[in-house]
C-alpha cells in the first residue's frame, strides 16, 4: 500500500489516533486536487467560449436561462455536504477524546511551557503531584512546587526531554508560565495549546518506539524557533530504567560545599 504520508511530507506515524488525522488530511488534499482540476477546466472553457473572435461584441441582454442559478445551487449543496461530511465525524471523534483514560492506567505527565523551553513533570510511585504556589517560584524552583508537601517528595521534573512507554495511554496536563505556547509532536499528530492560568488535558497512545521532535506551534517570542524538545518513546524496560535513574538522582543526597579556606595571616 502506498505511504501517503511521504507525499504530505509527514514524519512516520507513531500514535494510535494519528491514522484518523492522516485520513482527513489525505481527503482534504484530494478534494483540493479535484477542485483545482474542475475550476481549471472551467477556466479554460470560459477563455475559449467567450474569446473575442467567437464573440466580438458584448451581449447586453444577459442570461436567458436559469442554468447559472442551478449551478450556484449545486455548488452550495456540495459545499454543505462536504462541511457536514467533515463536521459530523469530527464531532464523534471529539466526544471520544473527552473520554480520558483513568490516571492509574496511564502515564501521567504535566507539561509547562516557558519562553523558551518545556518542563516535563512526573509523579512518583504514588501517582500524586505536590502542590504548586506561585509565591514559591524561584530560579531553583521554576514551577513553584511546595517542598513540604508529602505528595511531591518523589516528583521530578526534566527539561526539554520527555519519556513515555510504548503502547500505554499518556495523560497530559498542559499549561504555560508566561505567554501562549502550543505543545506539538508531529509524529504523534498531536497538538495542545499551553495557556497561562489554564490546564488543558488530553491523551495519546504512542505506538512506535523512537526519538521524535517536540516543537512549539504558537509564535511565542524571539526565541520561538529554539523552543524544541525530544520525545522518547521507550520500551517498558527502557522506561522503567529511565524512571529508576531519575528517582535515584532525586534521592541522591546533596554534598555540602566545602568551607572556604582561611585567609593567610598577614
Amino acid at each position: 500500500m502506498m505511504d501517503w504520508t511521504k507525499w504530505l511530507a509527514l514524519p512516520p506515524l507513531a500514535s494510535a489516533h494519528g491514522k484518523d488525522v492522516d485520513r482527513m488530511m489525505l481527503f482534504i488534499h484530494l478534494m483540493m486536487v479535484v477542485l483545482f482540476v474542475g475550476w481549471f477546466i472551467y477556466f479554460v472553457y470560459v477563455l475559449w467560449r467567450f474569446n473575442q473572435k467567437r464573440q466580438p461584441k458584448a451581449d447586453s441582454t444577459g442570461a436567458r436561462s436559469h442554468f447559472s442559478s442551478y449551478v450556484e445551487g449545486t455548488v452550495a449543496a456540495v459545499e454543505i455536504a462536504l462541511l457536514l461530511g467533515f463536521a459530523i465525524p469530527m464531532w464523534v471523534k471529539l466526544n471520544e477524546t473527552r473520554n480520558l483514560p483513568k490516571p492509574e492506567e496511564s502515564t501521567l505527565v504535566r507539561i509547562t511551557g516557558e519562553q523558551f523551553q518545556w518542563y516535563f513533570t512526573y509523579p512518583g510511585n504514588d501517582g500524586k503531584y505536590g502542590r504548586q504556589n506561585i509565591a514559591l517560584v524561584s530560579a531553583s524552583n521554576p514551577l513553584g512546587y511546595d517542598p513540604d508537601d508529602e505528595n511531591g517528595k518523589d516528583d521530578f521534573t526534566v527539561v526539554k526531554e520527555m519519556h513515555v512507554p510504548v503502547g500505554k495511554p499518556v495523560l497530559l496536563r498542559v499549561t504555560s508560565k508566561d505567554v501562549i505556547h502550543s505543545f506539538k509532536a508531529a509524529a504523534l499528530r498531536f497538538t495542545l495549546d499551553a495557556v497561562p492560568g489554564v490546564a488543558n488535558t488530553s491523551t495519546f497512545t504512542p505506538t512506535r518506539p523512537g526519538r521524535y521532535m517536540i516543537t512549539c506551534a504558537q509564535l511565542c517570542g524571539v526565541g520561538h524557533a529554539r523552543m524544541a524538545g525530544i520525545l522518547y518513546v521507550d520500551t517498558p524496560e527502557q522506561y522503567a530504567k529511565w524512571l529508576a535513574e531519575k528517582q535515584a538522582e532525586k534521592n541522591k543526597p546533596t554534598t555540602p560545599a566545602p568551607a572556604p579556606s582561611p585567609a593567610p595571616a598577614t
